[in-house]
């Protein structure tokens, strides 16, 4: 029996619409994720991109469990001694609303060429407009 491999003509492409308000971010995260790289479709293939497109909206409004709002810490590093930039997940939240989550989904794709792919499939927004009403996404729940 022969290994079943999709061709890209084979592939239909959805989209999804996330509201993230009140939403734990590692829980969201990981269902983005899954719907980026394909794994709930019955033709997922881990060397292909088989994946749908994700529009996340209110993603400013994320919510953090525990104490990781005031301690998580987010590091960069330019290449330079001492060159090491640290910033909270409070004050980035309130910078840039969309990095943090963007952040957690890049974590949890593959680190490959593909990862660049599935990541420009991922739509975020920090408030409730979005201009993808064309595509007619599907709303999904985590």
């Amino acid at each position: 029996m022969k290994t079943y491999i999709p061709k890209n003509s084979e592939i239909n492409r959805k989209w999804y619409i996330l509201d993230a308000k009140n939403k734990t971010l590692g829980r969201i995260a990981t269902k983005i994720a899954d719907k980026l790289r394909g794994k709930d479709k019955p033709n997922f293939t881990p060397n292909m991109d088989t994946g749908d497109f994700v529009v996340v909206i209110n993603s400013e409004k994320i919510k953090l469990t525990g104490e990781k709002i005031n301690q998580k810490k987010y590091y960069r590093h330019s290449g330079y001694p001492g060159a090491l930039k640290e910033k909270p997940v409070k004050k980035l939240l309130e910078e840039k609303p969309t990095n943090v989550l963007e952040r957690a989904v890049k974590g949890m794709l593959p680190k490959n060429k593909l990862r660049n792919k599935f990541m420009q499939k991922l739509k975020l927004y920090a408030g409730e407009e979005h201009p993808h009403e064309a595509q007619k996404p599907e709303k999904i729940e985590v």
